[in-house]
């Protein structure tokens, strides 16, 4: 558990070590529905046991799944519903978690009964619009009953699909998500195009699990078959890449550093941001490739002298999760950094544009705001000071990361919330801190 407040001090010293980055977030949720579905039993290897992740596990627990926990705590063997899953007996709660709110949803909408889906009040704020409109298209009926509208809770009467060919309004894996996973219970193909390539981790599951579902178009248009049967397949989670940025800059940043990451997934969908650190100066190797459901390698990151960049339009769905830490990257490096085109960043956990740029500016930062994003002037020095993390975790581990070549001492409050995503951030800080 991590600690609600932590300090860092500018570090007089490199970097230098080798980390074992937990499981991947993204797919530890898939995995957790889809081996929770499937006919027989599923070993599940590297799973992240954070708070959001684990959430989604007790989810599939409530709708007639068995958990299983090996001797390992993050390897589970969980054994399927057969594509029965079982009415829960009270709400399900997914705490700060949209992800796994918006793929619950998609299973939900399609099953013979009501439940009711709710999280904390961060995510209680956050928009369900998106995947309320395709599943009610599909037949399903679904009431948000949030303080603002199309926010959760959500109440879910589920009933027959039927097929649907939908073109998303955004770029967004979660609900392109939501929908195929509804497929699985129709008995009709359901056809989704994107106006970009997103994260495709739902899809390669489906692979693994025997579901069958095929790609075109370079992987904007994706199409199911109708009623599948998942069948039980062990496997192995990579690392999280999202979580390995926040080393990756680290590295980067500090002068004279190296650091060895360990098994980290390289999705094509997810490395936005290896593109965008070459194309600062970023000195990053990859090494010991291997693929299995999904590619994954070392990363070997040495320190460099970075410049900024200006963010391609279609790079930012890739990388949206990264962008916190990629400003502090754009605040150490020489120039302008123009980060648009991300007005998504608004509705997760925390507005992580207004968010940013407050932390930033509170650290004698150089950052204009715009309604889609920001332009960071770097090269200057940022100073240590007090700041919060606004109950979002991905803000509190960029700015501890900034900390760490900031001038003096900078603390972050309400910390906590880390463990949503990277329990363990916290140890693995100290350990490269020894």
């Amino acid at each position: 558990m991590s600690t609600d407040t932590l300090k860092v001090e500018k570090l007089s010293r490199e970097l230098h070590g080798e980390l074992c980055i937990p499981g991947d977030k993204s797919i530890s949720h898939r995995v957790a529905i889809l081996a929770g579905l499937a006919k027989g039993k599923t070993t599940v290897a590297n799973f992240l046991c954070s708070e959001d992740c684990l959430h989604t596990l007790a989810a599939m627990q409530q709708l007639g799944a068995v958990i299983e926990q090996e001797p390992n705590v993050r390897s589970f063997a969980i054994t399927g519903t057969g594509m029965h899953p079982t009415a829960p007996q009270k709400e399900i709660d997914c705490g700060n978690s949209g992800t796994g709110m918006r793929l619950l949803a998609g299973v939900l909408a399609a099953l013979p009964f009501k439940s009711r889906l709710t999280g904390d009040a961060s995510l209680c704020s956050r928009p369900m619009g998106r995947i309320i409109e395709p599943l009610e298209l599909m037949g399903a009926i679904i009431t948000a009953h949030g303080i603002k509208p199309g926010c959760a809770p959500l109440e879910i009467e589920g009933r027959g699909l039927h097929s649907l060919e939908y073109t998303l309004p955004m770029a967004s894996a979660q609900v392109k998500s939501a929908i195929l996973l509804a497929s699985m219970f129709t008995k009709e193909a359901i056809t989704v195009h994107q106006p970009s390539r997103t994260r495709d981790h739902t899809e390669r599951l489906f692979a693994h699990f025997g579901i069958p579902c095929t790609t075109c178009n370079n992987g904007l248009t994706i199409r199911t078959e109708g009623a599948a049967l998942p069948v039980a397949s062990n496997i192995a989670i990579p690392g999280d890449f999202s979580s390995a940025a926040f080393w990756m800059i680290a590295a980067c940043m500090i002068p004279g550093s190296k650091l060895i990451l360990r098994r980290v997934g390289l999705n094509p969908t997810r490395t936005a941001l290896l593109h965008v650190l070459r194309r600062m100066g970023a000195n990053i190797e990859i090494v010991d490739e291997r693929t299995s459901c999904e590619p994954s390698g070392d990363i070997i990151v040495r320190s460099s002298t970075l410049h900024g960049t200006e963010l391609k339009k279609e790079e930012i769905p890739n990388l949206i999760d990264e962008i916190p830490i990629l400003s502090i990257a754009a605040a150490f490096a020489e120039g302008k950094t123009v980060i648009r085109h991300a007005a998504e960043l608004r509705v997760k956990e925390s507005d992580r544009i207004r968010t940013v740029v407050t932390n930033l500016r509170a650290m004698s930062g150089d950052v204009e705001e715009f309604d889609d994003g920001m332009i960071i002037t770097g090269g200057a020095p940022l100073t240590g000071c007090e700041l919060d993390s606004f109950g979002d975790h991905r803000i509190a581990m960029s700015f501890l990361i900034a900390g760490l070549r900031a001038e003096g001492t900078t603390i972050l409050r309400h910390c906590k919330n880390i463990d949503t995503s990277y329990p363990g951030f916290e140890g693995h800080l100290r350990q490269l801190l020894q």
